[in-house]
């Protein structure tokens, strides 16, 4: 008897060390930093419409790209909020830099719709390999105020991670996103101009 006891709560605290599982960690796409800004101000009002994503990478759970065929889904790395959700409020920041506009927004604003440039964003590639690059291969639209035909475009950016770390490969989809924002304010811009 004497001997059984210690060996149960060896076993009770092997089996409770046992069941303790990793912590999680979560991770948010970032706006560049502002920059001093040489581009004149733009007087526009732009809302960035609902983004799609593959429905691959459309989960809490960060994925990663092993090889040309397989993937791994981390069960520990999260993203803070969804890519749903998280694409445009950068896209929207990033913007707002590039055309030196505060009007710029994911969320309606007040003000005349008639005015607004509406943007549309389908994100069709959403790849990352750790210590490598990552990938995104965004298509866009800009519907100009009025009656306008719309302007799409077509933005596929590698940035290199730079690190093999999960925080380096967020903040190099944080830069490929900065980079598909810097397409669509050009074509902004010419539509204005035009």
């Amino acid at each position: 008897m004497r001997l059984s006891l210690p060996f149960a709560i060896a076993v009770t605290v092997a089996a409770l060390a046992g069941c303790a599982s990793p912590k999680a960690t979560f991770y948010t796409l970032s706006s560049q930093p502002p920059a001093q800004s040489t581009a004149p101000a733009m007087p526009v009002t732009v809302l960035i419409g609902s983004v799609t994503v593959p429905d691959l990478v459309d989960r809490p759970q960060i994925v990663v790209r092993t090889s040309a065929n397989q993937v791994t889904i981390d069960e520990f790395a999260r993203w803070a909020d969804s890519l749903k959700s998280q694409i445009p409020r950068v896209i929207a920041a990033d913007l707002a830099q590039e055309l030196n506009s505060p009007r710029v927004s994911a969320y309606p604003m007040a003000g005349d719709p008639a005015a607004l440039y509406r943007v549309q964003i389908d994100v069709q590639r959403f790849d990352a390999t750790l210590g490598d690059a990552v990938t995104v291969d965004v298509l866009w639209s800009v519907s100009p105020p009025g009656k306008r035909a719309p302007l799409h475009g077509r933005s596929t950016v590698r940035e290199p991670c730079g690190d093999a770390g999960l925080e380096a490969m967020v903040a190099a989809y944080s830069r490929a996103f900065a980079t598909v924002s810097g397409d669509i304010s050009a074509s902004i811009r010419a539509a204005a101009s035009s």
